[in-house]
């Protein structure tokens, strides 16, 4: 199953309901899975969102939604389990075999040199980690220069 196209009138209630499986009730199916090991842990939870859960994107209706549920489940958890941090991480584009099938589904030259790097991202997530315990980034938004 492939995220794209996703064109609401030409979309199947298959394709929606197999993104939502991907992209939400598998987050929320891991994170109960491990909710007491995050506990015992303190365990920091972090969601690889997408700029469509910020943004819709036109022609990616089942995508954009899941992402933007992905999100509210980060919120609704952070608000539950409020000695638990939680972040969203929005990127970009990043430079993926996803990616290079978005741009040709908008008609467009794939060119990984102008998109974030794959090592961009998890840098960015590190910085995250990294951060003192006084501290809890809720959400960031990465963006290729």
């Amino acid at each position: 199953m492939s995220p794209f196209p996703d064109r609401l009138a030409s979309s199947c209630i298959h394709d929606w309901r197999t993104t939502f499986d991907v992209n939400v009730i598998g987050a929320v199916a891991l994170t109960q899975a491990l909710l007491p090991a995050l506990r015992r842990a303190r365990g920091h939870v972090i969601f690889i969102n997408s700029g469509a859960g910020l943004n819709v994107l036109a022609g990616m209706a089942s995508y954009s939604a899941s992402k933007f549920a992905l999100r509210a489940f980060a919120d609704s958890l952070r608000l539950e389990e409020p000695s638990r941090r939680v972040t969203s991480v929005h990127p970009g584009r990043v430079a993926t075999a996803m990616q290079r099938q978005l741009v040709k589904f908008e008609g467009g030259r794939y060119d990984a040199k102008r998109l974030l790097q794959p090592e961009t991202v998890t840098r960015a997530i590190a910085d995250i980690v990294a951060t003192p315990p006084d501290g809890h980034v809720h959400e960031i938004v990465i963006r290729q220069r």
